[in-house]
């Protein structure tokens, strides 16, 4: 029940993305058919494979620990509508990270077994944790224009950063060990210094060349079609229901 009641959550999260964009001007179907054709672009993490209980815990504490440090500032934005959404997103996120983390953390308290499940779990979605807040400002294609805009507050290379000196001592705490050699702490900067990005990786993945790409697309494609009937019904009792409410507004209606 838990993880039925995450699933719904983050596809409420989902809807509350839509119903900004269309305040844009943009139909949500017009972005649905974007997704399933390959154009839209969405979160990279998505197309890697979950592969033991572990990965479970990993995704609550890293990528939604990631998308809140992200999304906090996205609640700063310019933009009302979208300002508004991430306010909600970033409170129900909230829950998700400390449910991983308490995952991970039962987890590394149990047999030799349930910790080295936990830590490869670990080992396979730091770096796609890190490849979420996007190519160095660097390299980035938008980053100087959100920022300009004020749709972001800060870049991506400060918001990873900042992730990374939040989650090195979380790790330390249960006993987990962050999958980068090069991870040391500056005392002059007061940051944790890391490892090299595979942007490599990030870009093949971003391309459509990731693990599980076609996969993920291919079940969104063969989930749409099979609800073609659920909307469908939708439509026609809301067409149903319009023509109640004229009649009732000209006097046939009961």
């Amino acid at each position: 029940m838990g993880l039925l009641a995450k699933v719904q959550d983050e596809a409420g999260h989902g809807l509350y993305i839509y119903c900004g964009t269309e305040t844009l001007g943009v139909d949500r179907r017009e972005l649905i058919d974007q997704l399933l054709a390959g154009q839209a672009k969405y979160s990279s993490i998505f197309n890697y494979p979950t592969l033991t209980w572990a990965d479970i815990g990993a995704i609550g504490w890293l990528v939604d620990g990631a998308a809140i440090v992200n999304q906090t500032m996205l609640a700063k934005a310019s933009y009302g509508p979208y300002a508004r959404a991430m306010i909600r997103i970033c409170k129900e996120e909230n829950f998700h990270k400390r449910q991983g983390y308490e995952i991970l953390a039962t987890l590394m308290r149990g047999t030799a077994e349930q910790k080295a499940m936990a830590q490869d779990a670990v080992n396979r979605w730091w770096w796609p944790s890190l490849m979420m807040f996007g190519p160095s400002d660097a390299e980035s294609p938008n980053s100087a224009e959100l920022l300009r805009w004020g749709v972001k507050q800060k870049g991506n290379d400060e918001l990873r950063q900042r992730f990374v000196d939040l989650s090195v001592p979380q790790a330390i705490a249960i006993g987990i060990t962050l999958p980068d050699p090069d991870l040391r702490y500056n005392e002059e900067t007061e940051h944790w210094e890391f490892g090299g990005i595979d942007w490599d990786e990030f870009w093949a993945v971003v391309k459509g060349h990731g693990p599980c790409n076609r996969e993920r697309l291919e079940a969104r494609r063969k989930a749409h079609a099979e609800g073609a009937w659920v909307r469908a019904a939708a439509e026609a009792y809301a067409k149903k229901g319009s023509g109640r409410t004229a009649g009732r507004q000209d006097g046939r209606g009961p």
